[in-house]
Order: structure tokens, then C-alpha cells, then sequence
């Protein structure tokens, strides 16, 4: 089997590096929601963030300790794991009272959001192909969270974390290239551990053995998220594997049917149809021009 990987195309490397990065978000998705609602998710978070860490560290040391972690961009570092920190919560006390596919839908709108923050703190210009595409997933969204009867409350959470999660990609680019994945990494867990630190003599409830093993298990899907993502994007351009990230959806549907026999609403379907429709477009459009300039 490694041999037959080693012989394929990057691009094929990375498609299946992605993939396998949206099944280890659906994963660690699944895992929030069994742990219940009885656990705060800041909590779930500190614990997530530790477990990071710890499997970072032979990463760091290899890559050259404390050498490795400086950096000239502490303030970005701070923000960008503030943001991430604040999406982590948000996304956590979604996926603990709606079904993972709800979530999973409203949280592909992130190249939607990236687009916007982009021209607002980047100063980017968008023509009208995007701006069009944008609207249409924002209808898209819109239909997803179906006002039409009463929002629940998560669905602002999980609009909340999709947002958090595309400010994150902007601080991502002003971070640049000369930030390594596995220090930026580092610093987005350092942050997490430390403020939500503050707040665990407040609301620490002391797990069983089942929910420390979910703890556990949540660390170690975004640990191999985050390194899957990363080959991922080293391998093969964005516009080819970001597309991928739609198949959560799918994923998300399978394990609410086989653990909460839960089926999704037709209009979390088509508003996923739309969002999903509108983003592979973005990225697209957004490949076409840089290929141009």
C-alpha cells in the first residue's frame, strides 16, 4: 500500500491527505457531541489544546526546540490563536446540541466569510463573479439555518465559529510563509491552553474514563487534521484540494444516521448544495486569477 502511494501524482497524494483531514474533523466533530452537553466546551477545548501539544512536542524538538518557536510576529500569533480559540468554543457548543451535518453545512461557508474579511483587512478587490458567488452562498446559508422557523441558538454558534475560522485564514496569510504549519500550530494551542486555563476552577467537571478517552480522542483527530491539511497544501495548490473539504458534509450525514438515527432537513441539504456550489467557485475563480497575475 505505500508503495502504491509513493508512486502516485502529488495531486493525488493530496487529495487523499485532505480527505483524510475532513474525516479526522468529522471524527473529532462526533466525539464533541458524544461528550454531551454536561461538559462545558471551553473545557473540551483545554483539553483538546493539551493533548495537541503534547504530540506536537516531538515534532518541535526535531525541527530544532526552542530555536524552532521563535518568531517576529508574536501579536499575529496571539490573534490568530485567539480566533481559533473563540471558532474551537463556538463550533464545540454547536455540535453539542445540533446534528454534525447542520453544523458541518453552515461551517462550509468559510471561503464564503474569507472572501469578505479579505477586502475589508487585506484590501482585496473582488469582481463581480465573486460577489455574485458570495450572495449566492449567502442565500445559501440562509437556507441552511432555515429562518423560517425559530433559529436555534447553535446555529448563531456555529455562524459564529465559521467566522472566527475565516478571520483565522487572513491572519494565516499575514503570518506568511515564513511562519512553519507546526509553529503556527504550536502557538494556536499555547494561546488555547492559556486563556482557557483561567476558567477551569470555575466550571471543571471531573470526566469518567469514557469522556477522558474522548478527550483524548478529539487531540488526536485535529493533531492529524492539522498535519493531513498541511501535506495537503504542500503537495498540490489550494484550488485543487480545498474542494474536498465539501465531502465532510457527507461524512457528517452517515454518522448522524448511524449513531442518533438522525436524518437532515431539506433545507439543510439544499442550503449545503448552494454553499457548496458557491465555494468550489471562489476557489476556482480566485486559482484563475492568480494564474493570471
Amino acid at each position: 500500500m505505500i508503495f502504491f502511494f509513493k508512486k502516485q501524482s502529488n495531486n493525488f497524494k493530496a487529495i487523499t491527505a485532505m480527505l483524510l483531514a475532513v474525516f479526522c474533523v468529522t471524527i473529532m466533530s462526533v466525539q464533541a457531541k458524544l461528550i454531551g452537553i454536561e461538559f462545558n466546551a471551553v473545557q473540551i477545548t483545554f483539553a483538546r489544546a493539551i493533548v495537541v501539544l503534547i504530540l506536537l512536542m516531538p515534532l518541535i524538538y526535531k525541527l530544532g526546540g526552542l530555536d524552532f518557536l521563535k518568531t517576529k510576529k508574536p501579536f499575529l500569533h496571539f490573534f490568530r490563536g485567539l480566533a481559533g480559540l473563540i471558532g474551537n468554543v463556538m463550533f464545540f457548543l454547536a455540535y453539542q446540541r445540533l446534528p454534525v451535518a447542520d453544523v458541518t453545512v453552515i461551517s462550509q461557508a468559510v471561503p464564503i466569510f474569507s472572501c469578505i474579511l479579505a477586502i475589508i483587512f487585506l484590501g482585496e478587490t473582488i469582481g463581480w463573479r465573486r460577489w455574485t458567488a458570495i450572495t449566492i452562498g449567502f442565500l445559501g446559508v440562509i437556507i441552511a439555518i432555515n429562518p423560517s422557523v425559530n433559529i436555534a441558538v447553535a446555529s448563531l454558534y456555529a455562524l459564529g465559529g465559521t467566522l472566527m475560522w475565516s478571520s483565522t485564514i487572513i491572519f494565516l496569510r499575514l503570518l506568511g510563509s515564513t511562519e512553519h504549519p507546526v509553529k503556527t500550530v504550536f502557538y494556536f494551542m499555547l494561546v488555547s491552553v492559556l486563556i482557557t486555563s483561567i476558567f477551569q476552577p470555575f466550571l471543571w467537571k471531573e470526566p469518567s474514563f469514557e469522556v477522558i478517552l474522548l478527550f483524548i480522542g478529539i487531540g488526536v483527530a485535529a493533531f492529524l487534521t492539522q498535519l493531513l491539511m498541511t501535506y495537503a497544501l504542500q503537495k498540490a495548490p489550494a484550488s485543487i484540494v480545498s474542494p474536498f473539504n465539501y465531502t465532510g458534509i457527507i461524512w457528517a450525514i452517515i454518522f448522524d444516521y448511524i449513531i442518533w438515527n438522525a436524518h437532515p432537513m431539506f433545507a439543510t441539504i439544499f442550503g449545503g448544495i448552494i454553499i457548496t456550489i458557491s465555494g468550489i467557485y471562489i476557489f476556482k475563480r480566485e486559482a484563475k486569477i492568480k494564474s493570471i497575475k
